[in-house]
Order: C-alpha cells, then structure tokens, then sequence
C-alpha cells in the first residue's frame, strides 16, 4: 500500500509533461511568474532558491535577475517533474541553474540570497512553519516571496469559484480530499492565509499583489532582523 507522498510523486510525474504545458500556457500565467520574480528584488549575483520548482517554469524569469553570474537552484521531490526541469536546463544550455531532489519543508541547500515558492503552500500541512525555515535560510535582509491560488473574493466573481474547485480537484492526486474535513478549497485557503501571514510576519517591506481576477496572490518582502542581531550589532 502506497502512502501518500508515495501517491503524489506518482502522480506528479505521470502527469509531468501535461503539467509543464498548464504551467507555462495557462492565460495570464506568465504575468504571475514575472510578478513573483518581481516581488524578489533580485540582483546580479545573486543566489535565489525555488521551492517546489516542478518543471522549471520559473527559471528563464530568475535568470534574468540573477544575470549569467547568479545561481538558481530548484527544489522538488517529484522525480517526473524534475527530468523535464534537467532537460530544460539542458536545452537552454543554462550553466548556472541546477535542480536538486529534496523535501522544501527541510531544504537540501546551506544558503541562499533568496527563496520563493510558487503554488506550494497548499501543498503543505504547515505552511507557516515552512515560510519560517526559509527565512531562516536566506537570514536577515534575505528575500522571500510566495504565489498562490485560492478562491477569489472579488463579490461579482464568486460564481466562478465553483470553477475554481473542480479544476482544483480534477489536479489533485487521487484521495487528497477523502480524509479531509473541509473541501479541499476551504484548505487551500486556509493554507494560503496562512503562509502569507507567516510572511508578512518575519518580512519589512512587503509588496503584495493579487491577480487573476483575484484568484492568485502574490507576496514578497525582505527578512527582518531579529532583536538579538540589533543588540548584537548594538553591543559591537
């Protein structure tokens, strides 16, 4: 009997190259991505971690910031996604940006300038705690930023809401909702909710954004400095 990472991993990389073509195709998905990137700051030389990258889909969009003298590592647990990732990587002859197998929840890298996650959060028991982990990872004036989808609360738009569920469904592993005690959107929410908070609590400077008819959110912020780093700083 399979668990259910087992189940994921599955299907994520059965259903890698249909998932590739929504992830880069989707309507006004590549405004999204830029904004994410965005919502970064990168600079030149920089050092930026994808949490979740799947196939890749961000990459052209952080290599652009980072420049040919940055890196970008992605992170994914899903072997299926990650060989289209390689084989994009090999195609575009991008010799600064590598993917790694590993768990974003316990991230296989030692540092890093930057870290974002792009529709991860709801795939995550305790996203808030996630968020917490990366910005310890990237440290003090390091940058952090999410995407999302959950339901709109734009009022004229909740009509589609109900769209919006049976696409969540229909792109769910098989039984992700049988153990549920709320509908898997009601989670989803919540878990964005959550991860957004998170951020905002542990970052200054935080730009949020909301797009796709409200269905997609975006936030993105530099890590604060903590209270023991200010009277560090204050005693030297």
């Amino acid at each position: 009997m399979t668990d259910g990472v087992t189940t994921t991993q599955e299907f994520y990389t059965r259903y890698a190259a249909v998932y590739d073509l929504i992830a880069r195709w989707t309507p006004g998905v590549h405004g999204l991505r830029r904004a994410v990137a965005d919502a970064l700051a990168l600079t030149p030389g920089d050092t930026v971690v994808e949490m979740g990258c799947g196939t890749g889909a961000n990459f052209a969009y952080l290599r652009d910031r980072v420049g040919s003298e940055g890196t970008v590592v992605g992170v994914d647990f899903t072997p299926g996604v990650l060989a289209v990732a390689r084989d994009r990587i090999r195609k575009k002859e991008w010799e600064n940006v590598h993917v790694v197998r590993g768990d974003a929840t316990r991230p296989p890298v030692a540092a890093a300038d930057a870290v974002v996650a792009t529709f991860v959060s709801g795939m995550l028991s305790d996203p808030a705690a996630a968020v917490r982990t990366w910005a310890e990872l990237v440290g003090s004036g390091g940058r952090l930023a999410l995407a999302d989808l959950g339901r709109t609360t734009r009022t004229p738009l909740g009509p589609l809401n109900w769209v919006f569920r049976a696409l969540v469904r229909a792109s769910s592993p098989p039984g992700t909702g049988d153990q549920l005690q709320v509908p898997p959107t009601v989670l989803l929410d919540q878990r964005l909710v959550a991860s957004h908070r998170e951020l905002e609590a542990v970052c200054e400077d935080v730009r949020r954004e909301t797009r796709a008819l409200g269905f997609a959110r975006v936030s993105g912020g530099r890590v604060q400095r903590t209270t023991d780093e200010d009277n560090r700083q204050s005693f030297y």
